[in-house]
């Protein structure tokens, strides 16, 4: 199995779309058109599998240093291989060589995936930046079923 996690290039735009419409449709992640993913496209990760896309991530800069993880899915068959916790930590380590303090938060039905990966839980409202920009468009807004997370770094911090 050869196995690569990089950067999201021109010709993954149509696999990364099909992948995100398949969990959208399930209401796990929200539906995201090419052209949204194409505009975007420099945000986003991708773990591809012997010539095949496994799983993405983007990462959405909200400025002030506060970066969320968005559209992390993996395809059925490649879960519990470890890959999205891959796409996770290689975010963190590439924003942790940008900055010396930012935070990271994801708002998810997965919790406990993001605490093994460092992360805590918090309140979602800690993030007005995120409600107002996607949140008002959920169909699930008013009865919001996911939980925050946020993993804080600052550089020569200790706890």
């Amino acid at each position: 199995m050869n196995k690569i996690i990089r950067p999201a290039h021109e010709n993954d735009v149509l696999a990364i779309y099909q992948l995100l419409a398949f969990y959208a449709l399930k209401q796990i992640v929200l539906p995201r058109t090419e052209a949204d993913i194409r505009y975007y496209l420099a945000n986003f990760t991708v773990c591809e599998i012997d010539g095949e896309l496994a799983g993405c991530m983007a990462v959405r800069d909200f400025g002030n240093r506060l970066f969320e993880v968005r559209s992390l899915v993996i395809k059925s068959e490649y879960q519990g291989q470890g890959i999205g916790g891959e796409l996770v930590s290689g975010a963190i380590a590439r924003l942790k060589s940008k900055y010396d303090k930012f935070k990271l938060f994801a708002l998810t039905y997965r919790a406990n995936f993001f605490i093994r990966n460092g992360f805590v839980k918090v309140n979602k409202e800690m993030f007005p930046e995120k409600i107002w920009s996607d949140c008002m468009l959920c169909p699930k807004h008013d009865h919001c079923d996911e939980e925050a997370v946020l993993y804080e770094y600052e550089k020569g911090r200790i706890g």
